[in-house]
């Protein structure tokens, strides 16, 4: 499970920019492990009469881990045991806010939580500033709109990688550009990971080494904690219970603020911000005859991702298609990527958009994918995408080596066993996603 977790983690940062890529200058922000701004006054005053409340965790794979997540709802629960409050758990492993954005209203808002936890630090981390506002402002503005009684609270996390600007008393810089769009709509924050940066500097923390639980366990009696094997998700006897003390300081700051009812929703920082962003599901596209519905029941990938894709299409033959057509300035779909995954061309308004894979150096197995399509049109026309299957498949092998010593093994196979494991050029498909109006 961390293999995939990592996998995930790493393919999400890529999708963005190079780990290694020099990045804008941004202004970062001092480090407070916790702003309280205008707290979360609804769901406090439902939790002490003692009301049925939901809390939502909105994230990536480190809030998809056994850990923070439940840790806080155990600790939310046992502060208020007249109240029943459930999860709400809305976190997939390797993706980021521009995803987030188009799945708040399905895996969120419609199940009508009462506070909202968004985690997307590490995976936003190397995204543009400017991607970033236009998808957290997304995310506010959304839940806003659909229920202004809906508290919000920012939560942080951090890679080794980051920890030189967290000692330095500073956030990273997509943490950094999340804090100015905290303090727009004053929405409560917390640093997860700042004590914890501070203890490594301190020698308290190892913060990348793999430990057995045992010695883990064993460490920690003694005042060190081995924080995570791979340098990004924490082990959850160690690190994150480091994640949910972060949670437990801050409370009574946060509860201390704000008052009940509406929150306001001031003008937006950013115009062409993504809260008009959507999905539809992708049987309501044209598609061509060679598409098949995947059963529930009978096909492992439609089994394995039906909480995230319930409809689960998938077409292999050369020139199988989709075209839609929206009104709006960007469009997207929530799709697969794995072995037999092949390319796919695409046509804007009849103009050639170029050809995009559906396999990477990861792809030694399924995992949930955002394909990118297109942005930037005029947001005032109506524009028509038609996605096709191309003949030429992925140089499979040369994506591979990108990651050789993973992939060790797949690489070592001969020509026969390879074509076995990886010739296709199937694309599985469960969502189309959109920012303006979708036109039938």
């Amino acid at each position: 499970m961390m293999r995939v977790l990592c996998s995930l983690l790493l393919t999400a940062l890529a999708s963005s920019v190079s780990l290694s890529a020099p990045k804008p200058t941004y202004p970062l922000r001092d480090a407070d492990e916790c702003t309280a701004r205008g707290g979360i006054p609804n769901f406090l005053a439902k939790a002490k009469a003692g009301k049925s409340l939901k809390i939502a965790y909105l994230g990536g794979s480190i809030t998809a881990q056994n850990g923070w997540r439940p840790k806080t709802l155990r600790w939310f629960q046992e502060r208020f045991p007249e109240a029943k409050i459930e999860q709400i758990h809305a976190a997939i492993g390797g993706t980021g806010s521009d995803l987030g954005v188009f799945r708040l209203r399905k895996d969120v808002l419609v199940k009508k939580p009462d506070l909202l936890f968004v985690e997307f630090a590490v995976n936003d981390g190397g995204a543009s500033p400017d991607r970033i506002v236009k998808s957290m402002e997304g995310i506010v503005r959304q839940t806003w709109t659909e229920d202004p009684t809906l508290d919000i609270c920012f939560v942080y996390t951090a890679t080794q990688g980051m920890l030189k600007d967290l000692q330095s008393n500073k956030f990273p810089r997509a943490a950094s550009v999340m804090e100015s769009i905290a303090d727009h709509y004053r929405i409560p924050s917390i640093h997860m990971c700042l004590k914890t940066a501070q203890m490594e500097k301190e020698g308290k923390v190892i913060f990348k080494e793999k430990k057995g639980k045992e010695e883990r366990r064993a460490a920690m009696k003694k005042g060190t904690y081995y924080f995570s094997g791979d340098g990004v998700h924490p082990y959850d006897d160690t690190g994150h219970i480091l994640y949910l003390e972060a949670v437990v300081r801050s409370m009574p700051a946060i509860f201390a603020q704000g008052k009940v009812g509406n929150h306001s929703l001031p003008g937006p920082m950013d115009s062409g911000n993504w809260e008009k962003a959507s999905m539809i599901p992708f049987g309501e596209g044209q598609l061509s005859a060679d598409w098949k519905l995947l059963d529930l029941a009978g096909d492992s990938n439609a089994k394995r991702f039906r909480g995230n894709l319930p409809q689960l299409w998938m077409a292999d033959t050369t020139g199988a298609s989709v075209t839609f057509k929206f009104k709006g300035s960007m469009a997207n779909v929530f799709d697969l990527v794995g072995p037999t995954c092949g390319r796919l061309k695409i046509t804007v308004d009849g103009k050639d958009r170029g050809k995009r894979n559906r396999f990477d150096a990861y792809c030694t197995y399924y995992r949930l994918q955002q394909l990118g399509v297109v942005r930037g049109l005029d947001p005032g026309q109506v524009h028509t995408v038609k996605i096709e299957i191309c003949e030429e498949q992925p140089e499979k092998r040369k994506i591979l080596k990108g990651r050789s010593g993973p992939n060790q093994k797949v690489l070592a196979l001969d020509d026969d066993a390879f074509a076995k494991k990886f010739d296709g050029r199937q694309w599985f498909a469960g969502y189309i996603m959109y920012i303006g109006e979708f036109v039938k």
